[in-house]
């Protein structure tokens, strides 16, 4: 038998708590500045379409969605495990991305930038980086871009080319790392406080703590009919 875990068990790099997390917004934005290694102002974060189940929200996903000022969309997902075809993974969340723009009447373009970031506590590429970046370029010359405006982002708590990522980034990479119920080591690191904080927060959430226990049995009963996520 599965063994389930407890609200109070789980770290950042557990999916729930890391949607949880993420759904306040200042916290998503601090993190997608982290990544892109630019400002951003404000992020609105759909929570229709976050793993966070509530009474005020609706379904139940394993990746956080939103959109800045610029109209830039985000998808971002933590993996703790390495699943075949990450690529084709990233290409069919950049597919929904657009089909839901295009559906609602959108114009191609219209079409904002779209990146889907996923966050893996193992090497996607065993390239021993912290970040992997792709966009879409010509074979038959190396500086000509697409300019589809779609990137897709690989974070991997593995990397050793400290040189190439900034420290604020590889203070939260160690966090994600940490293996800790709690995760509350000491650090220096403004961010990491921040999201320890919440992290306890979340825990102490009554209401939270069902709609874990709920998620927990929608899971189950998916993984019994072979509907695994």
């Amino acid at each position: 038998m599965r063994y389930k875990k407890l609200l109070k068990e789980l770290t950042i790099k557990d999916n729930f708590m890391f949607g949880a997390v993420m759904s306040d917004e200042e916290n998503c934005r601090c993190l997608l500045e982290l990544i892109l290694g630019t400002s951003i102002s404000r992020v609105k974060v759909n929570k229709e379409k976050s793993i966070v189940y509530h009474p005020g929200y609706k379904g139940i996903r394993l990746d956080v969605y939103a959109g800045d000022e610029n109209n830039t969309r985000y998808n971002v997902e933590m993996q703790t495990l390495h699943k075949p075809a990450l690529g084709k993974r990233a290409r069919y969340y950049h597919s929904q991305i657009d089909m839901e723009l295009l559906l609602a009447g959108a114009d191609y373009s219209e079409l904002p930038d779209t990146y889907v970031i996923f966050i893996c506590d193992f090497d996607p590429f065993e390239e021993k980086k912290y970040q992997y970046t792709f966009e879409n370029r010509c074979q038959e010359s190396g500086s000509l871009q697409l300019q589809d405006g779609s990137k897709s982002i690989f974070l991997s708590t593995k990397g050793e080319d400290v040189q190439n990522i900034s420290k604020k980034l590889k203070a939260f990479l160690d966090f994600v790392k940490t293996d800790n119920s709690e995760n509350n080591t000491e650090t220096e690191d403004e961010y990491v406080k921040e999201l320890q904080q919440s992290i306890r927060s979340v825990k102490e959430d009554r209401n939270l703590e069902r709609g874990f226990m709920t998620w927990n049995d929608v899971r189950t009963e998916a993984r019994r009919e072979g509907r695994l996520w």
